[in-house]
């Protein structure tokens, strides 16, 4: 009983000004002041705005990961080179010429110097391709916000 009482009490008295000023017509307000529920959602567009804000960011991890996937091929291939290399030597002769061993691997040498010489330039190519990539991402996505400011400005 005394639980009902004070539940009385407080839906008299205490909400009153509350209740009173949330259900009377908002009469007060301008044509300027919208009210929170006249507002339109759209998740859309808030989406649209994201990706749009984040696109130069994905594209240049993009980048990265094409970047790092080819130079880790490049190193698979170089180390693919070596252990060609190493397996190839021979092994010193026990009763034949000395001469014979060396030519043998003065020739596997060169032959090994010549493919690292085509792998050094295949990285020189590798790197000037990838940096043009990532400038061509950094253009873009300074070409994208100088014509959002241009909007925004105009």
């Amino acid at each position: 009983m005394n639980t009902l009482n004070c539940e009385w009490i407080f839906n008299q008295s205490s909400c009153t000004a509350y209740k009173t000023r949330y259900n009377s017509s908002r009469s007060d307000t301008t044509d300027q002041e919208t009210n929170m529920s006249d507002s339109t959602f759209d998740p859309k567009a808030i989406i649209d705005t994201y990706k749009n804000a984040f696109a130069p960011v994905l594209k240049a991890q993009q980048e990265g990961i094409t970047a790092i996937d080819r130079v880790g091929r490049y190193q698979y291939a170089v180390a693919g080179d070596y252990l060609e290399w190493s397996l190839a030597r021979p092994r010193p002769p026990r009763r034949t010429d000395p001469g014979e061993f060396v030519s043998k691997q003065v020739e596997l040498t060169t032959a090994l110097s010549e493919k690292l010489r085509a792998r050094a330039q295949e990285f020189v190519t590798l790197a000037t391709e990838t940096q043009n990539s990532f400038t061509n991402v950094v253009n873009e996505a300074t070409a994208k916000v100088a014509e959002v400011s241009k909007k925004k400005a105009g």
